[in-house]
């Protein structure tokens, strides 16, 4: 009995162990590490003058590791080659960096890590951790601050790059095309403020880029910019604007390309209206020949009746800039580009948008009487016709019913096109909503000191263009008929008055056209009725 008892003991207290054992093996679950890594110490330490060295430790209190850092670290100033950091990859109590430059004399060089160094199990960051060094005998302590935003969008881009150029003998226009700035930071993430630090007294230019390749210049072929007009001089209390904005590519052609046995295409950039195509190769009478530009597309094609050769030689000239090119076409196997048209709208019709006809190959004439209209009793609808021959399109003009079908049809011969090509038989069915399925917003502008005119457009939330009135002096601006949605209203002051937004130009020192967005996006539901009122702050 003694040992039955014994036995028993044992076995509880062997599982009494083994639940106790278990028990400080099972996770609590307690609260998420949200501390950052601290640096506890750096080698040469932070604030050294007189620098000589090529490597710095930066010691801390945790495992840390490298994130996103070649888009995290700034460098103020730019070296000319990337510094070596380590561990990446990997977590380590230190981070090295190694620099290959010549380091500049008497020089204060700033490390902005950004978001760059995270710990090692939940990624806290060590937000905007700098490490300041000189290679003179003290650390300039001069500061810049201001504010970036978007010519022409609401929503200003991430990481924007932020750079001060020293104005000296060096100096001049085309500096921020061609080397890196003195001093430079940027924005993350959605932040708009910017701050210059640790800089030396003097007058700057100041530059703010979108960079697009990385590279601490301007080029304008992908970046956007934005530039202060006057000099700044250090020290100084002001805050400064950053209007970024894509500018107008500088003039320049593709390599022409012969894309039919009609169609030899001429991509450009720049503008259309500046550039004048001829054919230096002599041509038959019994060739006719057309230019015109491609819809929506930077490219002007050139139309011919086909004929036997081997190649064309045109020149291209923009009169606006006396350039001249010369090119040489070769003829090649490709397909004849024949007629194919198209509606602008399909299916559910906006009642206050132009319905167009569209032609993929140049439009000379039509034949109303081979074009009916009707509505869905096969009522035939009155409308009016015009040919636009510089959009390439045929505008039906007529009076829109709310809960109406209609269909178009059009016969054989109801439009030619420049190779004398006539269309086939062709129907297209459309229709309207009824008034209750849509909203209709009247927006009150205010404002003291308005200038006209001004161009007033709503976009949807993603900022495309959906309605606009041009106004050269107060009125309503009331938008009839809108689908329900989310609606962003701007107003865009037309300096130069030629009805629409114009961006700037760095070398011509010329601001964009300034843009005010409604500050909410604007709500509309299907039969509502929405006024809105729009103080425009100067």
């Amino acid at each position: 009995m003694g040992r039955k008892i014994l036995g028993f003991l044992f076995v509880f207290v062997i599982v009494l162990v083994s639940y106790q054992c278990a028990q400080r093996g099972t996770p609590t679950g307690g609260p998420k590490d949200i501390t950052p890594p601290e640096l506890t110490r750096a080698e040469p330490p932070n604030l050294t003058t007189n620098f000589t060295g090529q490597k710095i430790r930066l010691y801390f209190n945790e495992l840390v590791k490298l994130k996103d850092i070649q888009k995290q670290l700034i460098i103020s100033p730019p070296l000319k080659n990337t510094p070596v950091l380590s561990p990446i990859g990997n977590a380590n109590k230190y981070i090295e960096i190694t620099i290959k430059d010549t380091l500049e004399p008497n020089t204060t060089y700033t490390f902005n890590f950004g978001q760059g160094i995270v710990d090692n199990n939940e990624e806290n960051p060590k937000s905007f951790f700098t490490y300041v060094f000189s290679t003179g005998n003290y650390i300039d302590s001069l500061e810049l601050s201001g504010v970036v935003k978007d010519a022409f969008n609401k929503k200003v881009d991430d990481f924007v790059s932020v750079m001060l150029y020293k104005i000296d003998s060096s100096y001049n226009d085309s500096t921020v095309y061609k080397r890196p700035p003195n001093y430079i930071t940027n924005t993350l993430d959605s932040a708009i403020i910017f701050k210059l630090k640790n800089l030396k007294e003097g007058k700057y230019a100041l530059f703010g880029i979108k960079d697009a390749s990385s590279n601490n210049l301007f080029d304008q072929k992908t970046d956007k910019i934005g530039f202060v007009e006057d000099t700044i001089s250090l020290p100084t209390d002001s805050i400064y604007l950053l209007n970024l904005f894509k500018e107008v590519q500088d003039y320049g052609v593709a390599v022409p390309s012969m894309e039919a046995s009609n169609r030899i295409s001429f991509g450009y950039y720049g503008e259309a209206e500046d550039i004048k195509i001829e054919t230096l190769t002599e041509i038959p009478d019994t060739v006719r020949t057309k230019i015109l530009k491609e819809r929506e597309k930077d490219t002007l094609n050139f139309w011919f009746t086909p004929y036997e050769m081997d190649s064309l030689l045109f020149t291209i000239t923009n009169e606006n800039l006396k350039v001249k090119d010369t090119f040489k076409v070769k003829n090649r196997k490709v397909a004849f580009d024949s007629l194919k048209i198209s509606m602008s709208q399909n299916g559910n019709i906006a009642m206050d948008q132009p319905l167009n006809l569209l032609s993929n190959t140049p439009l000379v004439s039509y034949d109303s009487t081979k074009i009916k209209l009707m509505d869905k009793d096969s009522v035939e609808i009155a409308y009016s016709l015009k040919l636009d021959t510089i959009e390439n399109l045929l505008n039906f003009n007529f009076k829109v019913a709310p809960s109406q079908n209609y269909r178009m049809e059009l016969v054989p011969g109801a439009v030619t096109d420049f190779f004398e090509t006539t269309n086939d038989s062709v129907a297209y069915s459309f229709r309207t909503k009824s008034l209750a399925d849509y909203g209709n917003l009247t927006l009150n502008i205010n404002g003291g000191n308005i200038v006209y005119p001004i161009i007033v457009q709503l976009t949807n939330e993603k900022g495309d263009l959906q309605r606009e009135i041009y106004a050269k002096k107060p009125q309503a601006y009331i938008f009839d008929n809108l689908d329900p949605g989310q609606y962003q209203a701007r107003v865009i002051f037309d300096r130069n008055k030629n009805g629409k937004w114009d961006t700037g130009n760095l070398l011509e020192k010329r601001q964009p056209e300034k843009i005010s967005y409604y500050p909410n996006l604007i709500e509309l539901r299907a039969n509502w009725e929405k006024i809105e009122t729009f103080n425009l702050i100067d």
